[in-house]
Order: structure tokens, then C-alpha cells, then sequence
């Protein structure tokens, strides 16, 4: 069936293609061949189409435009419009054995294209040219018609590497002399038996017009006069190099070019060039045409014409770049006259103006960011669409692969009957056969090697057509890559663009103030309008990108809800910042990560784990990787059985602490949905987890902070048990002793030394805070007892986890130093201690960069070893101890004296005298 119908681009003479070598086209008559004139693939061929008594071979003129990819159709090589054309960016091509000799098809996505050609050679030729144009067309842009010289070998390398992979499965056919190329279009047309078979019902109006273009043609020849072919045949073999022919129409095809009364010179030739294509508005080569012109002032025009092309796209191109220019240049006299006007303004109503022309001015950006997300959205759609045209391709190549399997089993059993005929002739009869049986067994035997020939040289072409649709599958997989790259970082733009525009807001809102009351319900409107979460989840998701959502993939809330609105703004910024990062880093970050992780194999301590560790371990990697930590830990006190034991003595009787740890349960992390959900089976998880433990160390029983580090647990694991022992681990193994007990001695004693380190490493900082007297252990305490739990979002949190699981405590004491390290300046700027105080309530919570954190705890800040943190905390539990006796002693001596001065002395160790006094 013929398609709908498609005209060509307009035709171009370009070089000579380094896999046309077999031969070229012939030039005028008496001048030798032209090795440098462009080979066209083009001929005739069979065609199998129409339908019911119509349906049958029918003759065509195929021709291959190079720019589009297309294989074009005619009835004849004159006619002026292409019946249909066979788009081959998207095709497999297909021969089967057990056909008509010489048939082919072509299948594309929405049609499969049955052809037939006069040979077996030339249907071979035909596969692996088209084989050959179509990796042409899909290896690069096309080749213009004026190669640059510099350009030619490395076309001619890339195409003879080709040409060389391909032979490993089928070899080059040489060109059929005469039935391809533009040789072929001086040939008569194949005629059928019956010839109106062969007009095409489908696309009659197109027959139509051919037919009047070719009338109105040999109409113009007839009434032009020419002299009789026999006065051009006796003029001699040198044909006249001082006068240029009048080239023929081309609707009169085998006639050799008559001599004119008068040469044509070349610019009448341009001109009747020029009228001809626009009289006849006809983009289809017509090969006739080039058979009797002087092809070098035909290849000159084409190039002149395609320079003329190339200088004005250049030139459109130069005028983009000045408009853009220009309009950079308007913004930035713009912003410098808004700055004088503003610093010139004398009274407050006009600073207020300008404030609102910025105002304005920010709705425009909006305007700008909505667009490029518009455009963001346009690309995720060509992404989606060079998925689809991968997919198609694989199942081609599956089917491919699965004919061929077949085929091969085929060819097998032909095979092995064949060597069991040979190898085991039967038993001579007792009468000599008949010579008429003989023959027939010989006739036999030579079509079965016929058929392992044919059989043979399919399956070679399967092979390389394999070969070559995997080549374009993977060149279309990195395609879509590079693709949803750009969309990943216009999308980071994009969020680095919203998170400016909030912090103006923000700034603004401090400027303005309560003076104004219209510019701040401007403001707070758009406050509103940005805080807004846009519901675009599902969009992303489909593009294979991260969404910003709402909650992140371990359930905690990206934007905490807070209720101030200042600490919203500035929660919505961060995670826009951090979603920024995220997507920037991805590609050169995160997919060489996991590659690496995917490649680790068996777990083992290495230097290689530890940096792996501290780079950050992927979600899906994480819960074998931290249930491998827990165990190295564990080992020791691990026993089979020993958590559903504990849970059964829970159930027996309940634990003083259980009041407790249903009180906690309802405060662990109030942001997560998993623990507020009220369907959700974490809460209950926990509760079990918790109350095991406190079994487990009566010791402890139960410590506040325990119920953070088990719900960390649970959310990367997910198992109660494994979540029990990790919190076994941290308690027990990573951390100090009596880091938990009631008194907290070693977690004081951390304190102490993070406090020396801080005044090693960060001096300014601990001489600005004392300035001011802020107590640093009032916020860091909670940072050690619960491993940050509290204070770093959820993707800073859990790499800093990975470390300490693998490491240990000195882990929390470098992010700790880090963490002041990345705030310094803001904390220098401040100088008032209750203001102090109210930003280092949150200001862990504002880290966005994981990367830049991770640097400076591990690199920048000259970190420390184990052995240097265990002299420290030997030296400051010795001075805690020493407190602790002399206070002990102080309280006894209270007692005694207490106790000697007498019953005058009342309960609250005073007399009333004493008292009053």
C-alpha cells in the first residue's frame, strides 16, 4: 500500500560518498567518466501494492533524498512529482530465503513496504546501501553540499570504519552497471502486461499532473525545432568545448541534446534554471535532466545557491546575537538608571515608586521562569518521543534476532540431513537405479545447496542488520540522555531563579517594612502566591526526573511547615537550593557513584568503603550496606531468637519505662509522614523496638533521644529487628560508655572536647561567642545524643550516618566542626547573643550543599584521629571526675556540719535569725 504523499526536498549536487566507489556516472558524450560527479542511489524497481484485482508488482522510479532520510517514488523517472515516499530513519530492512528472488522489504512503524528487484545481486546492492545511508543519516547531521575541506577525511575515516564492520557479515556487492544510479534513467521503462496495472489508483490527482507536466513539456520541445539526432550522431567524437549545450527538457528522456543556432551563455542557463524550477514548483530530482546538461555550470549554480542559503542563515543568526545583545545591554542601563534614581530620590513616595517598579519588574521574571519551564516541558516531550522511536527499534531487533534464531535451527537441520546423506549413502540395491532416479537425487542435492546458499547469505544480512539497528539504539539512548541532562539543568536553573526571586521577596519584605501598607499586602500576596507548592509531581516523574515534592523519599517534609512566615520563606528557599544542587550534581556526582557502588561486589573494609561511605551510600544500596555495618558491630552479642524473646517478656509484664516511651512516640519527628500518619505501622514498630531494649540494658532501660535513633533506623532498614540492632550498635559499641546512663558523663565529657577542637579549628568564631557568653553545649548537646537527628535534613543526615556507622563517633565530632565552619560568616555578623541564640536554633536545618559539608568535615578543617580524640576525652573525663568528688565532698561536709549544728537548727539548714538576716 503507498502512503500519503510527500514531496522531496529540493536536489542537490553534493561530493562524492566515500561507500559509492563502484563506478560512476557516465558524462556527455566523447568526455571520459567524471570520477568526481555525486553517485545517486536511485533505479527501478518492483513494487507490490494495490488492492483486490488491481493488487500486483507494479514498476517504480526509487530515489534516495539524503537530507531527509527519505526513499522517494515515481511511476517514472520523468515524472515531476513523487507518487509517495519511505521514511528510513525508522526502518528495518528484511530479505527472506524462501521468497520471490530478488524480493526485499522494507518495514517501518506504520507500514511494511514490499519490494522486488531484477537480481538477487541488486537487491543486495539496494540492502546495504540503504543499510549504509541510513547509519549515514543517523551518525550525524547531513553533509552540505560544499564539504569543507577539513571535514572530508574525517567523513571518509568514519564511513570506511563502517563500511569495514559491515563486510564482517556480508560483502560489498559491486554496483550493477546500469541499473542503478543515474545511469538507469536513460533506461526504457520495465513495462508490465497489462499497462494499466501500473498507474497508481491511490494517487491519481498526482498521475494527473505528471501526465500534463510531460504534454506540456514535449509541447515546448516540438515547438523549440531541433535537428534530427542523425546530425548530432555525424558530427564527430569531439564534442564543442567553446559553447555551452542548451540543456533539454526533461519530460523527453533518451533524446541527446540539439545543437542551438546560438550558444547559450551561462547566466541565460542560471536564469532558464531559475524560471524552470519556480514554473514548474517541482522538488523532484529528474535525473534525465543530468544526463545532457554541462554538469560543471549545473554544480556551480547548486553551490552558488547553497552558499547564498549558508550566508543567510549566518547573517540571521549575527542579527539574533546583536538583538540579544542590545536587549542585555537596555537591561543593565535599566538597572543602573533605577539605582541613580533610587539613591537620587529625595522623599520616601518616590523610593517607594521604584520599589514597585522592581516589583514589576520580578512579575516579568516570573513571566521569564514560567517560559522556560514551557520550554523545559517541550523538551521532556521530544525525550518521550525518542523513547517511544528506541523502543520501536528494540522490538524490531527483537523480532530481528528471533527470525533469525529460527532460520539458524533451519539452516542447522538442513545441514545435518544433508551430512547424513553424504556420510551415509543407502545400501546398494541389488539392481543398479534408474539413471532417471539418479538425476532426480542430483537435482535434489543442488537445490538444497541452494537453499543453504540462500539461507546462508540471509542470515549474514540479519546478522549486520542486527549489528547496525543496536549501533542507532544506542546512539538514540545517548541522545535521550544528553536530552533529559539539559532538561535536568534548565530545571536547576530554574529553582535557582524561584529561590532568588523568594530571597528578593524576603529582603524586600525587610525593607518595606509597616511604612508602606499597599507595598506590603502587594508583598505578602506575592509571598503567598510563591509558597504555594506546584502539583507538577506526576509531570516530572514521567520525564525520569526528580520532582520536588512534597515530602522526600524517606517521608520527611522538604518545606516544614512552620509558623512563622518568615522561617516558610526561607524553609521553601533551602529546598529549592538543596533540589538545585541535587540536580546539578547528578550527572557528574551521583551517576558515577552509583555506578561504582553497583560494581562493589562483596562488602569489606577498604580504603575504597570508606570513601564510597563518606561520598554518601544510594537508597537503594543503603539498607544492605547499614544492616552490613550493624552486623560487624553486633556480631558478638547477636543470638538467634533473642529480639522475639524480648518482646515476649514485654508482653509477660510491663517495663517502668513504657509510660515514657508512649510519650515519646507521639514527639519523633512531628515532619514525617510515617510517623504521623495515623494508618501508618512505624509508630507501632518503634514502640516494640524501643520496649525490647529496655529489656535489653536495663542499665538504661530507656534514655530520651533513643527514640530518634531507632526511628532512623526503621525508616532505612524497615525490619524491627534490624532496627533493634543497630540501636544495640550505637548504644553499646560506636558510642562511649555511659553516653546514656542517667547522669550522661560522656556525653558531657564530648562537650568538653568539642569545645577544645572548636578553639583549635575555628578561634574567631569561639572568641565572637564569648564576647557575647553563648553557651555552645546548649544547642551541640542534642547534636551528639542523637547523631544530628534533629538538626540536618534528611539527605545530609543519612550520609553523615553512613560515615559514622563505618567509623564511628569522631564522625559526628568532624560534621560538628564543619557544620560552624559553613556558618561562620553569617555568625560573625551577628552581634547581639539573644540573636545568637535564635539563629542557632535552626541554622543547621539552612545546609543545603552535602557535597561542600562532606568537604570540609573530611578535608578543609585539618581533621584529627581517633587516637587524638581518645587522649582528649581520657583528659576531660579525669576533670569531670574530679568536679564530681570535690562536690560530692562539699555535700558531705553540708551534711555533717547540718547534722552537728543541733535541732535548733530548721529544715532548711538555717536558723530564723539567720534567716532574717
Amino acid at each position: 500500500m503507498e502512503g500519503a504523499q510527500e514531496k522531496p526536498p529540493e536536489p542537490s549536487s553534493t561530493g562524492p560518498r566515500p561507500e559509492e566507489r563502484a563506478g560512476s556516472a557516465p558524462g556527455p558524450e566523447g568526455s571520459p567518466p567524471a570520477e568526481t560527479e555525486p553517485k545517486k542511489l536511485c533505479g527501478y524497481l518492483s513494487k507490490l501494492g494495490g488492492k483486490g484485482p488491481m493488487r500486483g508488482w507494479k514498476s517504480r522510479w526509487f530515489f534516495y533524498d539524503e537530507r531527509k532520510c527519505h526513499l522517494y517514488y515515481s511511476r517514472t523517472a520523468q515524472d515531476a512529482n513523487p507518487l509517495d515516499s519511505i521514511d528510513l530513519s525508522g526502518a528495518v530492512f528484511d530479505c527472506k530465503a524462501d521468497a520471490e528472488e530478488g524480493t526485499f522489504e522494507i518495514k517501518t512503524p506504520s507500514r511494511v513496504i514490499t519490494l522486488k528487484a531484477a537480481s538477487k545481486q541488486l537487491m543486495l546492492y539496494w540492502l546495504q546501501q540503504l543499510q549504509m545511508k541510513r547509519w549515514e543519516f543517523h551518525s550525524g547531521p547531513p553533509v552540505p553540499p560544499a564539504t569543507p575541506a577539513g571535514n572530508e577525511p574525517a567523513l571518509h575515516l568514519q564511513l570506511e570504519q563502517e563500511e569495514a564492520e559491515l563486510e564482517e557479515f556480508l560483502c560489498p556487492v559491486k554496483t550493477p552497471t546500469g541499473l542503478v544510479g543515474v545511469a538507469a534513467a536513460s533506461q526504457p521503462v520495465p513495462t508490465l502486461p497489462l499497462a494499466l496495472q501500473n498507474i497508481s489508483l491511490k494517487h491519481l490527482g498526482t498521475e494527473i499532473q505528471n501526465t500534463m507536466c510531460n504534454i506540456r513539456g514535449n509541447k515546448h520541445a516540438q515547438g523549440a525545432g531541433h535537428r534530427p539526432q542523425e546530425e548530432d550522431s555525424a558530427q564527430g567524437g569531439e564534442p564543442r568545448r567553446e559553447e555551452q549545450p542548451t540543456p533539454p527538457d526533461p519530460s523527453t528522456p533518451g533524446k541527446e541534446p540539439e545543437d542551438s543556432p546560438k550558444p547559450t551563455p551561462k547566466c541565460s542557463l542560471t536564469a532558464n534554471l531559475i524560471q524552470k524550477a519556480k514554473r514548474q514548483n517541482n522538488t523532484f530530482p529528474l535525473f534525465p535532466e543530468g544526463l545532457t546538461w554541462n554538469r560543471t555550470s549545473q554544480e556551480k549554480v547548486v553551490a552558488l545557491e547553497q552558499q547564498v542559503l549558508t550566508l543567510t542563515k549566518e547573517l540571521k543568526s549575527q542579527k539574533e546575537l546583536v538583538t540579544l545583545l542590545h536587549k542585555a545591554l537596555e537591561a543593565a542601563q535599566q538597572e543602573k538608571r533605577a539605582s541613580s534614581a533610587y539613591l537620587a530620590a529625595a522623599e520616601d513616595h518616590e523610593r517607594l515608586e521604584l520599589v514597585r517598579h522592581q516589583v514589576r519588574q520580578i512579575a516579568a521574571l516570573g513571566r521569564r521562569v514560567e517560559a522556560l519551564e514551557r520550554e523545559r516541558e517541550s523538551l521532556a516531550q521530544t525525550a518521550s518521543l525518542q523513547e517511544e522511536q528506541v523502543q520501536e527499534l528494540q522490538r524490531h531487533v527483537q523480532l530481528l534476532m528471533d527470525k533469525n534464531q529460527a532460520k539458524q535451527q533451519v539452516i542447522c537441520q538442513l545441514s545435518e540431513k544433508v551430512t547424513w546423506d553424504f556420510t551415509h549413502p543407502p545400501a546398494p540395491p541389488a539392481a543398479p537405479p534408474e539413471p532417471a532416479d539418479f538425476l532426480r537425487q542430483q537435482e535434489k542435492v543442488e537445490h538444497l545447496k541452494d537453499d543453504m546458499e540462500a539461507y546462508r547469505t540471509q542470515n549474514r544480512f540479519l546478522n549486520s542488520e542486527i549489528h547496525q539497528i543496536t549501533k542507532i539504539w544506542r546512539k538514540a539512548a545517548e541522545k535521550e540522555r544528553v536530552l533529559l541532562i539539559r532538561c535536568a539543568y534548565l530545571q536547576a536553573k530554574n529553582c535557582q531563579l524561584e529561590s532568588k526571586y523568594l530571597a528578593g521577596l524576603r529582603r524586600l519584605q525587610e525593607a518595606v517594612g509597616d511604612k508602606a501598607s499597599g507595598c506590603s499586602e502587594l508583598l505578602r500576596q506575592l509571598t503567598q502566591e510563591a509558597l504555594q507548592w506546584e502539583a507538577s509531581e506526576a509531570a516530572a516523574e514521567d520525564m525520569g526526573l526528580s520532582p520536588i515534592s512534597q515530602y522526600d523519599e524517606y517521608g520527611f517534609l522538604r518545606v516544614p511547615d512552620y509558623e512563622v512566615e518568615d522561617l516558610k520563606l526561607l524553609a521553601k528557599i533551602q529546598a529549592l537550593e538543596v533540589h538545585s544542587h541535587h540536580l546539578l550534581a547528578h550527572e557528574a556526582v551521583e551517576r558515577p557513584l552509583r555506578e561504582r557502588w553497583a560494581a562493589l561486589g562483596e562488602l569489606a573494609p577498604s580504603a575504597e568503603l570508606k570513601q564510597l561511605l563518606r561520598a554518601g551510600v544510594p537508597r537503594e544500596h543503603r539498607p544492605r550496606v547499614w544492616a552490613w555495618l550493624v552486623g560487624r558491630h553486633v556480631r558478638a552479642l547477636q543470638a538467634p531468637g533473642r529480639y522475639q524473646e524480648l518482646l515476649r517478656r514485654g508482653q509477660a509484664r510491663e517495663h517502668p519505662a513504657a509510660r515514657q516511651i508512649e510519650l515519646d512516640l507521639n514527639r519523633t519527628f512531628p515532619s514525617n509522614k510515617h510517623f504521623t500518619c495515623p494508618t501508618s505501622g512505624f509508630p507501632d514498630k518503634l514502640r516494640r523496638v524501643l520496649l525490647a531494649f529496655s529489656w535489653h540494658d536495663p542499665t538504661i532501660g530507656y534514655c530520651q533521644g533513643l527514640n530518634r535513633l531507632a526511628a532512623i533506623a526503621l525508616l532505612v532498614l524497615d525490619e524491627e529487628e534490624s532496627a533493634f540492632w543497630c540501636l544495640v550498635a550505637i548504644v553499646e559499641t560506636i558510642m562511649p560508655a555511659e553516653y546514656y546512663s542517667k547522669t550522661l558523663a560522656a556525653s558531657q565529657v564530648d562537650q568538653r572536647v568539642l569545645q577544645d577542637l572548636l578553639l583549635e579549628k575555628l578561634p574567631r568564631l569561639m572568641a565572637h561567642l564569648g564576647q557575647h557568653h553563648v553557651d555552645l553545649s546548649l544547642i551541640t548537646f542534642n547534636w551528639f545524643l542523637v547523631v544530628f537527628a534533629d538538626s540536618l535534613i534528611s539527605d545530609i543526615l543519612l550520609r553523615v550516618w553512613d560515615a559514622f556507622l563505618y567509623e564511628g563517633s569522631k564522625v559526628v565530632f568532624r560534621y560538628a566542626l564543619a557544620i560552624f565552619k559553613y556558618n561562620e560568616e553569617a555568625i560573625l555578623r551577628l552581634q547581639d547573643g539573644l540573636e545568637i541564640y535564635q539563629y542557632l536554633r535552626f541554622f543547621t536545618r539552612t545546609i543545603s550543599n552535602s557535597r561542600k559539608l562532606a568537604s570540609m568535615a573530611f578535608h578543609d578543617m585539618n581533621p584529627f584521629s581517633t587516637k587524638q580524640l581518645r587522649q582528649l576525652r581520657v583528659a576531660h573525663r579525669e576533670r569531670l571526675e574530679a568536679e564530681l568528688r570535690e562536690l560530692e565532698r562539699l555535700k558531705a561536709e553540708y551534711l555533717e556540719a547540718r547534722a552537728g549544728s543541733g535541732p535548733g537548727v530548721p529544715e532548711g539548714g538555717a536558723s530564723e535569725d539567720e534567716g532574717e538576716a
